[in-house]
Protein backbone atom coordinates (compact mmCIF):
# COMPACT_ATOMS: atom_id res chain seq x y z
CA UNK A 1 0.00 0.00 0.00
CA UNK A 2 2.94 2.27 -0.71
CA UNK A 3 0.66 4.10 -3.14
CA UNK A 4 -1.57 5.19 -0.24
CA UNK A 5 1.48 6.41 1.70
CA UNK A 6 2.60 8.44 -1.31
CA UNK A 7 -0.91 9.80 -1.88
CA UNK A 8 -1.13 10.91 1.76
CA UNK A 9 2.30 12.53 1.60
CA UNK A 10 1.46 14.33 -1.64
CA UNK A 11 -1.85 15.46 -0.14
CA UNK A 12 -0.11 17.11 2.81
CA UNK A 13 2.49 18.80 0.61
CA UNK A 14 -0.17 20.11 -1.79
CA UNK A 15 -2.25 21.30 1.17
CA UNK A 16 0.71 23.23 2.58
CA UNK A 17 1.27 24.91 -0.78
CA UNK A 18 -2.41 25.84 -1.18
CA UNK A 19 -3.05 26.95 2.41
CA UNK A 20 0.06 28.84 3.52
CA UNK A 21 1.69 25.87 5.27
CA UNK A 22 -1.46 25.07 7.28
CA UNK A 23 -1.87 21.43 8.21
CA UNK A 24 -4.90 19.39 7.16
CA UNK A 25 -7.26 18.44 10.00
CA UNK A 26 -6.88 14.67 9.60
CA UNK A 27 -6.87 11.61 7.39
CA UNK A 28 -9.72 9.12 7.53
CA UNK A 29 -8.94 5.58 6.33
CA UNK A 30 -10.93 2.37 6.26
CA UNK A 31 -9.70 -0.40 8.57
CA UNK A 32 -8.28 -2.26 5.54
CA UNK A 33 -6.50 0.85 4.26
CA UNK A 34 -5.10 1.60 7.71
CA UNK A 35 -3.81 -1.95 8.17
CA UNK A 36 -2.04 -1.80 4.82
CA UNK A 37 -0.72 1.70 5.59
CA UNK A 38 0.58 0.52 8.98
CA UNK A 39 2.27 -2.50 7.41
CA UNK A 40 3.96 -0.39 4.74
CA UNK A 41 5.16 2.11 7.37
CA UNK A 42 6.46 -0.56 9.70
CA UNK A 43 8.18 -2.49 6.93
CA UNK A 44 9.57 0.60 5.21
CA UNK A 45 9.75 4.25 6.13
CA UNK A 46 9.59 4.59 9.89
CA UNK A 47 10.48 1.04 10.85
CA UNK A 48 8.77 -1.38 13.24
CA UNK A 49 8.03 1.25 15.89
CA UNK A 50 6.30 3.73 13.54
CA UNK A 51 3.41 5.67 15.06
CA UNK A 52 0.71 4.96 12.49
CA UNK A 53 -1.80 7.20 14.29
CA UNK A 54 -0.22 10.21 12.56
CA UNK A 55 1.20 10.92 9.11
CA UNK A 56 3.56 13.89 8.81
CA UNK A 57 1.99 15.35 11.95
CA UNK A 58 -1.60 14.88 10.72
CA UNK A 59 -3.86 12.58 12.80
CA UNK A 60 -5.04 9.38 11.11
CA UNK A 61 -8.54 8.13 12.01
CA UNK A 62 -10.19 4.85 11.07
CA UNK A 63 -13.78 4.58 9.86
CA UNK A 64 -15.81 2.03 7.93
CA UNK A 65 -17.70 4.86 6.22
CA UNK A 66 -15.01 6.45 4.09
CA UNK A 67 -13.41 5.93 0.71
CA UNK A 68 -10.14 7.23 2.21
CA UNK A 69 -9.89 11.01 2.49
CA UNK A 70 -7.87 13.88 3.84
CA UNK A 71 -9.88 16.55 5.64
CA UNK A 72 -8.45 19.93 4.66
CA UNK A 73 -8.06 22.84 7.06
CA UNK A 74 -11.34 24.29 5.76
CA UNK A 75 -13.21 21.01 6.36
CA UNK A 76 -13.41 19.92 2.73
CA UNK A 77 -12.69 16.31 1.84
CA UNK A 78 -9.87 15.45 -0.53
CA UNK A 79 -9.88 11.95 -2.00
CA UNK A 80 -6.75 9.86 -1.55
CA UNK A 81 -7.36 7.78 -4.67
Amino acid sequence: MARLYLSMTEGVINHWKAHGNAYPQKFILTPVQHAAYAESRRNGIGGPKSDVRVHMGVPVEISENTPGVMIAADGSEVSLS
